[in-house]
């Protein structure tokens, strides 16, 4: 699985008599291991590859802010995303990004394979008619 991001970047093509700025759109794809990985290089915790307490409770912190944005976007206003407020709930959600994959770090979990199995469990629960319910292994 990718991860997509977009960066723009700028060359100034300066010659005798005048400049030229070309912007050129890059993508760069990257594998949820390769985030995985460089995520978990900024692991900063107490017994970090045998505490999976504290990105869960990280998690639940986070998710939690996520749903204070939203329900303030409720409560302050018509339930309309702002640019400003999908900035802030992106960064939010970076964070729940994080906390994943560390916690999947714990648990000897990688995130293309968590990532992998999700999907191909909604699809089979799609092909059979049953993403609607309850109970995880209907």
């Amino acid at each position: 699985m990718r991860i997509w991001r977009s960066w723009v970047t700028k060359w100034n093509n300066k010659k005798q008599g005048g400049g030229a700025i070309c912007l050129a759109s890059l993508i760069k794809n990257m594998e949820f291991n390769e985030y995985q990985k460089l995520a978990r290089k900024t692991a900063i915790y107490k017994d970090k590859g045998n505490n999976y307490i504290y990105p869960v409770l990280g998690l639940c912190g986070e998710s939690g802010e996520v749903a204070e944005k939203i329900k303030k976007i409720i409560r302050d206003g018509d339930g309309t995303i702002s640019k400003e407020q999908k900035t802030e709930l992106e960064k939010e959600l970076g964070d729940i990004l994080w906390y994943i994959s560390n916690l999947g770090n714990e648990l000897g979990l990688k995130l293309d394979n968590i990532a992998s199995k999700n999907i191909d469990k909604l699809q089979s629960r799609q092909k059979r008619g049953v993403l609607k319910g309850s109970g995880d292994n209907r």
